[in-house]
């Protein structure tokens, strides 16, 4: 959308009326929300969720609509706790918006007026000026000194001077200095810009519409859990008909309807009971509280599954400024020529703006206020005149009457200061060595000098004109952040690479590295190297270089892609609009809240709301802590789920009558609602293991049932299995009659084992015992207990016992019940105890 040429009168308000008409609002095309209802066809089109439902529509049809009801349950809560986590999430970053400036000055009807940048169009006259973030893409029509940061586009740090485009000369390169674009901050000057072209079709909008249109891929999570349901249906569905066949011919007295429906309701007891229907609950409760507990570390998750992949991250790319370092400029050296410190400070304060706006020039003032030079005393005088900043002359100064007398006070890159500086040979060698000195510990160098014109009369028109006297060298640096190096040595125990990417050099950056700690500080490629690099190349170098300068944000993409490729989980860092298709294609990306652009956080899993390293280690160890227990409870619900299919499975084989069978399906959605959710939540709230960070990254191909998970949950499963089973088998033997009484006394002993089988499996080296203290205090814990065991003596002890075909139990019963399931459950304490004694 090119607007016809502009002239300097801007345009007319009909004008502006009819262009907007034509091209619409200045704003993103924003991405188009799913809506309410396809959210919720995308959940119940799961393989479980569907299971669900036909099992629920399966007791409906065969008369039993509360086990139908009961199951259905189940669906409506899990979609409550999806929806209710995504709108919380884009609430959040509703709040975080700030594409641009809300408003701007233009020129229109010939007069200068503000509007809403939304309002602007192709052909508007915008006036900019410091501070200003500009809202569209314009060609530069005047200039005045002006600096803009592109860094949010480009990557690089340095601002970019501008020049009018009538002054500009032809070239090849992307990013024109006649041409201003959205989302990039005036540093200095000012300007009038023609609106060349408005929201997506600006550079910055362009990005964002891409962003949006990459396809979505599933977690190694999702994958996993997907074919782990499949096989347990296909299980199922094999058992189901075995048992529904074994059960028909068990009763060949009844009549035809009650043989078919007994003999369905058989095996449709055993589908249920193999079938891990708690794996979505599981995985969304775990997911979701676990992205509740970041977004209380500053950690905002936009994507749920991602919680569980920040577990498996192996490689780190962070950016050097605002992450590793402080994003805040400080002095951190100095040297007088002549031993004069407080000259050289107090002189270095007068060449400061007085309304500073400069990082570097807030860091000069804050050390001069460090040593009790105040701006009141440095800007109690009055300014003469100033020599302004230019991109050609790269040093400044100001002219002030100052404690009686005339001072010129001038700052700017130290071999241009030194060009203007009176100095022998000796002093002009000890100056350079002490300028290389600072340059090789990563320090930008600015150099002051003084001037003491005796008069008005006497003072230079031009800087160059001026000769100075050399107070010395300021080395200033954006320092690391104070947890850094402790968080590095973190990472290099968890296994984890931290990899720093910066547009800034390689001596600075390696100064920093060393500094905090990485290894192979001394290991840099540049932008330019890269370029040169195939990307096999590329693969083969990063497997030992932790730092890359230079590099513009389409490298950024490369050295992702090259850590993939080598087999790494890769999480990377980024706050500019060009840093959003690498974002999208790590496997984490991870974007800043406070600096970031808002295309950067749309196309990011994570958002740091503080934009801190360290709020990036607590949160790959939240995720290791949250996959560990997603392991345990995937586990649990396998042991769980033993002695309840192999009840099914054997009943019918030992000739047992439906009505006397251990569980009915009504038994198996009792258990399946009260003891599975409620203990998955106890799982939820385990800690973190204590060497959760000394562990390398798991493998992202590993199994989330491996071999030795599976062996531990079919033992446990069998010892719970053989205590119900068998206690129920005796009593049933002893008494044929009472059937419900050897079912209570089974079942009571399959829901109290549940509860010792949580506390021993909340950790896979302490004991039960420290598992349970660890969360002595935690309400939620004692809440789930309590609640298990009123519930069983709800079920035991009030009219609900006849309705569950359960039998009240005597005081005896009860507590030997209680004591059978400890022996069932605590054998395994045995086992970490003998564990220990072998790792020792």
């Amino acid at each position: 959308m090119t607007s016809n040429k502009p002239n300097m009168a801007g345009l007319t308000a009909v004008e502006a009326k009819r262009l907007q008409e034509q091209y619409g609002k200045n704003e993103l095309t924003s991405q188009k929300k799913e809506s309410f209802l396809r959210k919720v066809l995308h959940i119940i089109c799961e393989p479980m969720f569907l299971l669900l439902i036909v099992a629920s529509i399966i007791y409906f049809i065969l008369g039993e609509p509360r086990d139908g009801a009961i199951m259905l349950v189940f669906v409506v809560g899990i979609i409550s706790i999806d929806v209710i986590q995504e709108w919380k999430t884009d609430k959040t970053l509703n709040a975080l918006k700030d594409l641009s400036a809300p408003h701007v000055t233009v020129i229109r009807d010939g007069k200068e007026q503000t509007i809403a940048s939304a309002d602007l169009v192709p052909g508007d006259l915008m006036l900019i000026v410091e501070g200003v973030k500009i809202p569209a893409d314009g060609v530069v029509m005047k200039a005045s000194d002006l600096c803009v940061d592109e860094s949010s586009l480009t990557g690089e740090a340095e601002g970019v001077w501008k020049i009018p485009t009538e002054q500009a000369e032809p070239t090849t390169d992307y990013w024109r200095k006649d041409y201003c674009y959205a989302g990039t901050l005036v540093t200095q000057g000012s300007g009038y810009i023609s609106v060349d072209k408005i929201g997506a079709a600006t550079e910055y909008g362009k990005i964002g519409m891409n962003v949006s249109a990459a396809p979505q891929e599933d977690t190694p999570l999702q994958k996993q859990t997907g074919s782990l349901v499949k096989l347990c249906a296909g299980i199922a569905a094999v058992l189901f008909a075995a048992v529904g066949f074994i059960a028909w011919f068990n009763i060949p007295d009844h009549t035809f309807g009650d043989r078919l429906i007994e003999s369905i309701l058989s095996g449709i007891t055993l589908a249920m009971a193999m079938i891990p229907e708690e794996f979505p609950v599981i995985l969304t409760v775990f997911l979701s509280m676990g992205a509740w507990r970041l977004a209380k570390k500053n950690s905002l998750v936009r994507k749920l599954p991602s919680v569980e992949t920040l577990g498996a991250v192996s490689v780190l790319c962070v950016d050097k400024t605002g992450t590793i370092t402080m994003n805040q400029m400080t002095v951190q050296d100095t040297w007088a020529a002549d031993g004069d410190e407080e000259t050289l400070i107090e002189t270095m304060g007068l060449g400061c703006e007085t309304d500073a706006y400069d990082p570097m020039e807030k860091a000069m003032l804050a050390h001069c206020a460090s040593h009790g030079i105040t701006t009141d005393h440095l800007f109690g005088g009055r300014l003469i005149t100033e020599y302004a900043f230019t991109n050609a002359l790269k040093m400044m100064g100001h002219v002030w009457h100052h404690d009686g007398e005339i001072l010129i006070a001038a700052k700017g890159s130290a071999e241009r200061i030194l060009t203007i500086c009176e100095l022998s040979d000796d002093s002009r060698k000890e100056a350079e060595d002490k300028i290389n000195q600072m340059s090789c510990q990563g320090l930008r160098v600015i150099a002051v000098g003084l001037m003491k014109p005796a008069t008005e009369a006497d003072i230079p028109a031009q800087i160059t004109d001026c000769t100075l006297t050399l107070c010395g060298l300021i080395g200033l640096a954006d320092p690391p952040r104070e947890s850094v190096k402790a968080d590095i040595a973190v990472c290099n125990k968890a296994g984890i690479r931290v990899v720093m990417i910066t547009g800034d050099n390689g001596v600075t950056a390696a100064s920093i590295a060393k500094k905090i700690g990485m290894p192979n500080s001394d290991h840099i490629i540049t932008g330019d190297q890269l370029s040169q690099m195939s990307d096999e190349e590329l693969q083969e170098k990063v497997k030992d270089v932790s730092i890359f300068s230079r590099v513009v944000p389409e490298h950024k993409m490369r050295i992702v892609k090259a850590f993939k490729e080598n087999g790494e989980i890769v999480a990377m860092t980024g706050d500019g609009v060009n840093d959003a298709p690498a974002l999208k294609y790590a496997d984490i990306g991870i974007a800043m809240g406070k600096r970031g652009s808002e295309v950067s956080r749309e196309a990011a899993d994570l958002i740091l709301m503080d934009d801190n390293f360290t709020t990036i280690v607590e949160t790959v160890k939240d995720g290791r802590r949250i996959y560990d227990n997603i392991r345990k409870a995937v586990g649990y619900v396998f042991t769980i789920h033993i002695p309840i299919a192999f009840a099914s499975l054997l009943a019918p084989l030992l000739g047992i009558a439906p009505a006397s069978l251990f569980l009915l399906p009504l038994h198996v959605v009792l258990l399946e609602l009260i003891i599975d959710p409620t203990c998955s939540i106890v799982l939820e709230r385990q800690p973190a293991e204590r060497d959760i960070m000394e562990r390398k990254p798991r493998n992202p191909n590993e199994k989330l049932l491996t071999t030795k998970t599976l062996l531990k949950s079919v033992l446990q499963g069998l010892v719970i299995f053989a205590a119900s089973f068998g206690t129920y088998f005796s009593m049933l033997s002893q008494n044929p009659d009472n059937a419900p009484l050897a079912r209570t006394m089974g079942l009571a002993i399959v829901m109290l084992a549940n509860l010792f089988l949580v506390q021993v499996n909340s950790s896979d080296r302490d004991f039960a015992i420290q598992s349970f203290f660890r969360l002595i205090k935690d309400k939620v814990m004692w809440t789930v207990n309590i609640g298990t065991i009123a519930g069983l003596l709800l079920f035991l002890y009030t009219p609900l016992c006849g309705f569950l075909k359960l039998a009240p139990l005597s005081a005896g019963q009860f507590f030997s019940a209680v004591g059978i399931a400890a022996i069932a459950v605590l054998w395994y304490e045995v086992v970490k105890l003998m564990q220990k004694m072998l790792n020792r």
